[in-house]
């Protein structure tokens, strides 16, 4: 396989998305995750198409401010694509939408995978080797720990950045030349609708304990709903939310709201 060459340019900003992406726990929220080290990451990327033009700079960094979560090793597989789709979108290949639908979609699964792969095979065969080690005293034992989970991960993510990018421009260009853009933007808006329909309904619970009492006895409303349509309350609350959102308020307004009416209704034992 040919090696790729990279410009002066490409080579720069990929390394600075590299080094960029190790601060993404440090810039971590509970609102958007990992969205604000993924924002600084593309940071360079703006800048380079965009240099004069300070309104595609701001839409595009509110853009990649969408919510935004997966492991560490494959954030740079998902950012080098997203560094090939921007310049495509700067051509006219790929639209804004298309590249959000993509990130959407790939976080998911990615995420699945390399958790699965990093935290429970290699963190485990890690620790198993530097517990030993560190029982018998040997100091040996926490940097071998350090070297097999923490370095493997740093060097896995320069060689995921590449890729991530190898790939958005040869598959992109591929598919644009194909006539099949059109099929793309649709089956990532669909996979990218099922992930976060999927992360709703785990992730968001609404714990009604209201019960009414009847002639036959207590009626729980949570068991009534749920028998209707399973996660309902958790729908409800996230369009609720989001709607809030669209009207200007704060993820933390949210947040402290939602607070306040669980701490309420605990009182009141309706959760």
């Amino acid at each position: 396989m040919a090696k790729t060459t990279y410009t002066p340019e490409e080579q720069a900003i990929l390394r600075k998305i590299y080094f960029r992406s190790h601060r993404c726990f440090m810039m971590f929220s509970m609102a958007k995750m990992e969205a604000n080290c993924f924002t600084m990451c593309m940071q360079p990327v703006i800048e380079s198409l965009y240099p004069d033009d300070r309104e595609e700079q701001k839409a595009s960094y509110l853009r990649h401010q969408a919510f935004f979560n997966t492991h560490t090793s494959p954030f740079t597989f998902i950012a080098g694509l997203t560094y090939a789709m921007e310049k495509e979108r700067k051509e006219g290949k790929v639209d804004a939408q298309t590249i959000d639908n993509v990130k959407a979609a790939l976080m998911g699964p990615t995420a699945g995978m390399f958790d699965s792969f990093w935290f429970n095979a290699i963190r485990v065969i890690a620790a198993g080797i530097a517990i030993g080690l560190c029982s018998q005293g040997n100091f040996l034992g926490t940097i071998l720990f350090i070297l097999l989970y923490g370095v493997t991960q740093s060097i896995a993510k320069w060689f995921l950045l590449q890729a991530g990018y190898n790939l958005g421009t040869s598959f992109i260009d591929t598919v644009f030349n194909s006539g099949l853009v059109n099929v793309l933007t649709k089956c990532a808006s669909l996979v990218g609708l099922t992930m976060v329909g999927a992360m709703t309904a785990n992730m968001v619970n609404v714990p009604l304990n209201w019960t009414v009492s009847t002639g036959a006895g207590d009626v729980v409303v949570a068991d009534i709903i749920n028998g209707i349509f399973p996660g309902l309350l958790g729908v409800i609350l996230v369009f609720v939310l989001v709607r809030l959102i669209k009207k200007g308020f704060r993820p933390t307004q949210l947040i402290a709201g939602i607070f306040a009416i669980a701490l309420l209704g605990a009182l009141l034992k309706i959760f």
